[in-house]
């Protein structure tokens, strides 16, 4: 999708951790704050479509009328991110999307979820490094209130992710996840 020249974004996107020496990390930080000044005006709106015209400033990209967002809504930034048709987002959500984050259509995301598509190494003399793992959440999933979901995770076509799960790894399509960290409990169809 994005082709890597050493642009941050691009580098961030494939999968390449990013250090502070990045030539490009002052256009990172640039780049969220212009995010978090857009993201205190789509909070300030009870207007769908100018909740969707902000949205799409943000990730840079259009939003179909269908998604609907009740804010508050919390991104770091918004170039990765890609929001699918017939997508509901209820409150108070963050999505951490500097790695990468796919909802595709008709997804349903309940409130105070987490999606965080980048973390930080163990080694403490490397901490200040972004590890990026792309989140990708398929069709017709449902992610249950206050639900975490980790980097590098894919959520399966059709599957729920409980209230409170921390998901650590891949969720097999059609099949329900639950607990801390998030096991499958049960299958769908």
């Amino acid at each position: 999708m994005i082709k890597t020249d050493n642009n941050i974004f691009a580098d961030l996107y494939n999968g390449k951790t990013v250090t502070n020496s990045h030539p490009e990390i002052a256009k990172l930080r640039a780049s969220s704050y212009a995010t978090i000044s857009l993201l205190q005006k789509l909070n300030s709106s009870a207007d769908p479509s100018e909740i969707a015209r902000i949205l799409s400033q943000i990730t840079g990209k259009d939003m179909d009328e269908s998604v609907a967002i009740f804010p508050p809504l919390y991104i770091n930034n918004g170039t990765n991110l890609y929001i699918g048709k017939n997508v509901f987002i209820n409150f108070d959500c963050t999505f951490l999307a500097l790695g990468g984050i796919i909802i595709e259509d008709n997804v349903l995301i309940g409130p105070k979820v987490s999606m965080l598509s980048e973390g930080h190494p163990l080694d403490p003399e490397q901490r200040d490094s972004l590890v990026p793992g792309k989140v990708h959440i398929k069709k017709n999933a449902w992610i249950g209130a206050n639900a975490t979901i980790l980097p590098g995770v894919t959520i399966g076509e059709n599957s729920v992710v409980a209230a409170g799960a921390v998901v650590s790894k891949d969720v097999p399509d059609n099949t329900v996840v639950a607990g801390v960290p998030a096991k499958v409990i049960k299958s769908i169809i």
